[in-house]
């Protein structure tokens, strides 16, 4: 079951520059406080929702020709939603709760901890400060950085698909793959995700297959309330 759901999920985000990986819920609770729990049985099959550096091209914008006049809130994530509102449409017998990467809980609490997701479904490695065996950074406060063996960090973490009629108690946990694996290369890399991640410099701690366009690029660096012009939206 769980592979015949990779495979839809796989052909229909594929050509929209999104990625799904597996993971079951337990992998994802065991890690985290209570308080983050996904509210599901562990052997609930889940997927992680990514986004791709070509998703700009083949799903956003697109979208926005199509849907100019009906975008009243954030593009991309109003992208990300109709797109996988129309993938739980393919699934007409099986109950799909999403959940979106900004959505909150009434406690101001994420609904879901992204970066954990993206590790335990081995989509990208979430690296923190605890991976780093000399800390140099003392009482400052260190934000982990997940980073994907093969767009680094030109890639975003957008959603959860949960399945909660399949549960899959053989499914096999894929690690993630480790690609900045030097303590000196870490610490780089927390470096510049917490003290220069405007220059997106850390996005290329590795040597990566694909990253943002330069259109992509200014778009992102665009304060959000500025972003509906660069589109050729009104606000």
């Amino acid at each position: 079951m769980e592979r015949r759901v990779a495979e839809q999920l796989r052909s229909a985000l594929g050509p929209l520059g999104l990625e799904a990986h597996a993971f079951k819920v337990g992998w994802y609770n065991a890690v985290l406080q209570p308080a983050f729990h996904l509210p599901y049985p562990d052997d609930t099959l889940a997927f992680v929702v990514l986004s791709t550096p070509s998703m700009f091209d083949k799903a956003l914008k697109p979208f926005v020709n199509k849907e100019r006049l009906k975008i009243i809130r954030d593009p991309v994530d109003q992208c990300v939603s109709h797109h996988l509102s129309r993938v739980k449409e393919k699934f007409p017998d099986q109950r799909v709760d999403i959940m979106f990467d900004y959505e909150m809980l009434p406690s101001r609490k994420p609904k879901f901890l992204a970066q954990t997701a993206a590790h335990v479904a081995g989509a990208a490695y979430y690296y923190q400060r605890k991976d780093v065996k000399l800390d140099p950074w003392g009482k400052k406060k260190i934000f982990g950085v997940c980073i994907h063996p093969k767009y680094g960090g030109w890639f975003a973490i957008r959603a959860l698909l949960l399945f909660p009629a399949i549960q899959v108690p053989f499914l096999e946990q894929p690690l993630p793959v480790d690609c900045v694996s030097t303590e000196e290369k870490r610490i780089e890399l927390l470096e510049q995700f917490n003290f220069h991640w405007q220059d997106g410099r850390y996005r290329d701690i590795i040597e990566v297959k694909e990253r943002y366009s330069e259109e992509q690029k200014t778009y992102f660096a665009t304060p959000p309330a500025e972003r509906f012009r660069l589109l050729g939206l009104s606000q």
